[in-house]
């Protein structure tokens, strides 16, 4: 455990409420509700919020326990993915944390009840271990299967504000088949770099579904240096892009004037695959791609000069060697048979 924030949380948060994560368990939540756990935000504080049940916390908590054992929870993620890291998070949580935690993996098919989950055999991801109050404590994961549910332990009761899950999406290729977004970080598509993201972070452009409002979205600072801004991912896999949809929903007097998009496979120089072209606020807009592109693997968005975006997406097929790429790393990502 260290107290700096290591590398592995840059990666996205495999179990956030935003990417369509949900706490399918909890044995006691008495205090405070497990479904906090995955909230994307971070954990708010309210002195003066009292419920019936005493002090009202924005995390999961469980009664003082008075007999052997421990408390847990069981974390759907998302997406099934490798986990390179979790941030046990007891922001507020100062005395009435758990001392130790740990975390437990296992790799699921189909969508298994709570008490199916249980009868199956879950694999450490993170030995029992220390775990400090008011405090993000990290913890990285050295295996590399493939998991779509987790478990917190916590020893023996108390209160964790934010469970987070970092690390690489592995989507199942059956579901990647004809025309997808390729950029989408539900099929494994992820941010590279961003010139800016001063209000919000890039990441939210490739998030699932509609955005939420603009802090759901992409804004960066206002720029006054004559430049611009621009965000750059990777793609789920080699593809053909066919169209694209730039939103800038909810962005009303922030949005960009002009957006450009280019694409490459990081070998040769950027292909512009959408010209500069006109952008309305709070609209979205779906566009062809210009030219023969090609198979590409990153995609790089320029906004001029700056504003902000709700998302984008990238439509297209991903080709036939890239496909055959993503169904040998699904066979070799599974995890231990669970039964």
């Amino acid at each position: 455990m260290s107290d700096r924030a290591p590398d592995f949380t840059r990666l996205p948060d495999l179990a956030s409420r935003a990417l369509g994560g949900s706490v399918v368990f909890a044995n006691d939540d008495l205090f405070a509700e497990k479904e906090n756990l995955i909230k994307p935000e971070p954990a708010g504080f309210a002195a003066e919020q009292f419920g019936p049940r005493g002090k009202v916390y924005d995390g999961w908590e469980t009664r003082r326990r008075r007999e052997p054992g421990h408390d847990h929870a069981i974390i759907r993620l998302g997406v099934p993915g490798l986990v390179h890291g979790v941030v046990v998070d007891t922001a507020w949580f100062r005395g009435n944390y758990p001392p130790e935690i740990s975390v437990e993996g296992v790799s699921a098919g189909g969508y298994p009840a709570p008490a199916e989950l249980a009868a199956l055999s879950w694999q450490p991801l993170v030995a029992r271990a220390t775990a400090a109050g008011d405090t993000a404590n990290y913890y990285p994961v050295a295996d590399r299967h493939r998991w779509t549910h987790l478990r917190l332990s916590v020893y023996p009761d108390g209160g964790v504000a934010r469970f987070r899950v970092h690390g690489e999406v592995v989507a199942a290729p059956a579901f990647l088949a004809g025309t997808v977004d390729l950029a989408a970080l539900e099929n494994g598509g992820r941010l590279l770099e961003c010139s800016d993201a001063f209000y919000s972070t890039a990441e939210h452009l490739i998030g699932p579904g509609r955005a939420a409002g603009m802090a759901d979205g992409w804004e960066n600072a206002r720029r006054r240096d004559g430049g611009n801004d621009y965000a750059v991912f990777a793609l789920a896999a080699a593809g053909v892009p066919q169209w694209v949809e730039v939103d800038t929903s909810y962005f009303v007097g922030n949005a960009p004037g002009w957006v450009r998009l280019q694409a490459g496979d990081g070998g040769s120089a950027w292909r512009e695959i959408l010209p500069r072209t006109r952008v309305q606020p709070d609209t979205r807009h779906r566009l062809m791609v210009t030219g023969e592109p090609g198979p590409v693997t990153r995609v790089r968005l320029d906004v001029y000069p700056d504003g902000g975006l709700a998302r984008l997406r990238v439509h297209g097929q991903i080709t036939d060697d890239a496909l055959a790429g993503l169904r040998e790393r699904w066979r070799d990502t599974a995890a231990p048979d669970p039964v």
